[in-house]
């Protein structure tokens, strides 16, 4: 998939005056692209459009103007975008009551490590890759970035919709397996065959 470039970030004029009808297209995008996994893990397939999205929010909400500002955050961003032949995703694990914020993260420890999350298609078993730095001994973060390098194999599987397609936790103290929709698998696919 092609990454992004400052010239594809609009000005925060031109974006504001497009911004409602993008928000719109994104959310919906968003929808076809989010999975729940349990009731404490959700994952959002990223790809350009996304993640061009949420490089407009910033420079937005923080008023970067300047063209070497912009351009660290594309390349920051630009990490999110998968690369060919793989997925990626945000994976945030959500707790609704503030006191059950430490307890719920404390219990996922270590879900950034191992073999703990992957898309399992047929008989095969694809394993996430962690970005890392988002953990450490005595904390985790509730947000990851983890990408799935998927074998051509897998690949020609994924688009036979007879074959299933889910996304699996196994982690010691969370495991849960989510069905892929045909519709995200769809655009899953389109990912992998260099989309957006």
């Amino acid at each position: 998939m092609k990454l992004l470039t400052v010239q594809d970030v609009l000005s925060i004029e031109d974006y504001e005056r497009s911004r409602e009808a993008f928000r719109r297209r994104i959310i919906d995008l968003k929808q076809r692209r989010r999975l729940s996994v349990g009731n404490l893990i959700t994952m959002v397939f990223e790809n350009r459009e996304t993640v061009l999205f949420q490089i407009q929010e910033m420079v937005r909400a923080e008023r970067i103007l300047r063209p070497e500002r912009v351009s660290e955050e594309v390349t920051m961003y630009n990490e999110q975008i998968p690369r060919a032949g793989e997925l990626s995703a945000t994976l945030m694990i959500e707790v609704t009551d503030p006191q059950l914020v430490k307890p719920v993260l404390d219990r996922l420890q270590g879900i950034d490590r191992g073999q703990t999350v992957g898309i399992s298609v047929g008989p095969h078993l694809v394993y996430g890759v962690f970005e890392q730095g988002r953990s450490n001994e005595e904390k985790i973060s509730a947000v990851h970035y983890v990408r799935f390098p998927v074998p051509d194999a897998v690949k020609a599987l994924m688009e036979d919709p007879a074959v299933p397609m889910q996304v699996v936790v196994t982690h010691p103290r969370y495991q849960a397996v989510q069905p892929v929709s045909e519709e995200m698998r769809r655009s899953l696919l389109e990912d992998l065959a260099g989309g957006s």
